[in-house]
């Protein structure tokens, strides 16, 4: 028999306290304007499967103001259906117009209201920003333009338009700073609707004033009725260079990803402060 005293009994080591769970991103949904052009959601779910692909693991919805599905409270109610908490709402605007001061903050409004355990942040709109003058370059390269042409072409930046003199006061200044940091021989604005001067207008001015080539470079972000009436102008005048919408340019993409993060890190520092 072995007599001799038993040994104390280890104290247990503490167990290592589980790392807490790091919360799940905010999705991203993307608000398009919507279009009866069939062009617009498709150009629209291009844009959509490129942010997926530059931001894998993040869940990236699209919703229409009007004319195509889902509407935007109707999606909204499938990410809450689906367990999401927190979703960042970014409006594929290039302005500060109407829709993204009135319409996209009064239906997300509603639709939070009926959704309570849904937070849901408004991201800035798209423009002005060097990656969308990047996208216009990119554009103008494919319709045939080539660094050589710039100090004689003149370029139209044909905007959709708007009637709010913010939005008409950015497109102009786009312009400006376009002309001013790229040296094309001219820059000027133009718009499809609510203000002037109308593309085909801009085209015949630069032309007048001198330039041997005029490019009307679209500043849409997909095609419809408007994008086509830019398109008709530039036939109408003349224009030798058409370059194509923005669509799913990189650079797009890459500005979206970058609005939402944005958004996030608002939202971050708003619960550190």
């Amino acid at each position: 028999m072995d007599t001799r005293p038993a040994r104390p009994a280890r104290p247990a080591r503490p167990a290592h306290p589980a790392r807490p769970a790091r919360p799940a991103r905010p999705a991203l949904l993307v608000i398009a304007h919507g279009s009866r052009d069939p062009r617009h959601a498709a150009t629209v779910t291009a844009l959509r499967a490129r942010v997926r692909a530059q931001r894998p693991g993040l869940r990236v919805e699209v919703a229409f103001l009007d004319f195509n599905a889902p509407g935007v409270p109707r999606a909204l109610e499938r990410l809450a259906a689906d367990g999401v908490r927190d979703v960042v709402a970014l409006p594929l605007l290039l302005t500060r117009a109407f829709h993204a001061k009135t319409d996209i903050p009064a239906v997300l409004r509603e639709a939070a209201a009926r959704l309570p355990r849904l937070t849901v942040r408004q991201a800035g709109v798209l423009g002005p920003s060097p990656l969308l003058t990047a996208a216009l370059e990119r554009r103008l390269s494919e319709a045939g333009l080539r660094p050589g042409d710039r100090r004689s072409t003149g370029v139209v930046l044909a905007s959709a338009g708007s009637s709010d003199p913010e939005a008409i006061a950015v497109i102009a200044e786009i312009a400006r700073e376009w002309r001013r940091t790229t040296g094309w021989y001219a820059v000027r604005p133009a718009f499809a609707s609510a203000s002037l001067p109308r593309t085909a207008d801009a085209v015949r001015a630069l032309r007048a004033e001198g330039a041997e080539r005029v490019a009307v470079a679209p500043y849409v972000i997909a095609p419809g009725r408007l994008p086509d009436r830019i398109a008709r102008g530039a036939d109408e005048a003349g224009a030798d260079v058409l370059a194509g919408v923005l669509g799913p340019a990189p650079e797009v993409a890459g500005l979206l990803v970058r609005r939402y993060e944005e958004a996030v890190g608002r939202a971050v520092r708003a619960l550190v402060a």
